[in-house]
């Protein structure tokens, strides 16, 4: 089992009242899942975001990441969990703006010990991976909105993390080029990889193969995609 998560609550205290963003969760998924974190504002899927992404700690419960109990873990503990088992797309890019295509895939690899040269050429290699290899020199300001997301899932792949974290990944994009960012991530799913889509647009989730809906804190309901299953299930076309 990949993720292991078992009765995870998050309070904050803001001044004299308290938010309980998260409360007594459970949840697993195993590796090449492709899972979409659901819900409304308020509902506590940020939190739980960053909770699975060692972005946060939980005030109480059990979280286990490719088999490291992080729950207890402190900042530079998760950092090191962080780079070396996920890879993070965030809705803005989240791209150095001077520096290249490639320059920002490479980003990662300073603080995973790779020297420059292989990590300009593993950068190279993913990039050519997700269709942008023509681009790799260019600076995010030169590149679509579309194009600037493929080098954002690049970088979050050139660790080879245990799992892709996508948040809102389409966000700020027209619908055409999220149908193509979506297509990118099932093919990465399709190589082996587990992908963790939090969303709140219900055509985004439907690419998931499995919906984890929060409401308050809790989850609502966790189910396989019924359209994934309805097209897995389909007869194959004749050719005659």
């Amino acid at each position: 089992m990949l993720i292991s998560i078992k009765n995870l609550n998050k309070t904050y205290i803001m001044g004299e009242e308290r938010v309980e963003a998260l409360k007594d969760v459970s949840l697993s998924i195993d590796t090449n899942e492709y899972v979409a974190l659901m819900g409304p504002s308020g509902s506590g899927k940020s939190t739980l975001m960053n909770l699975i992404g060692c972005l946060d700690s939980p005030t109480s419960g059990f979280y286990s990441l490719n088999g490291i109990e992080v729950s207890s873990m402190h900042d530079n503990e998760l950092a090191m969990v962080r780079n070396k088992q996920i890879g993070f797309v965030f809705q803005t890019f989240n791209l150095m703006p001077r520096l290249s295509a490639l320059e920002n895939v490479a980003l990662p690899l300073i603080y995973a010990g790779y020297s420059k040269a292989e990590r300009l050429e593993k950068a190279k290699s993913v990039l050519e991976s997700v269709g942008l290899g023509p681009r790799m020199h260019h600076r995010p300001n030169e590149l679509s909105g579309g194009q600037r997301q493929r080098v954002a899932v690049a970088r979050a792949l050139v660790n080879d993390p245990a799992i892709i974290l996508a948040d809102e990944p389409t966000g700020n994009l027209d619908t055409k080029t999220s149908y193509e960012i979506m297509g990118l991530f099932e093919t990465i799913q399709s190589m082996g990889n587990t992908i963790i889509l939090v969303t709140h647009e219900h055509d985004i989730a439907q690419h998931a193969h499995r919906i984890v809906r929060l409401r308050d804190g809790l989850v609502e309901s966790d189910e396989a995609n019924p359209e994934i299953i309805k097209m897995a299930n389909a007869p194959v076309p004749s050719i005659d």
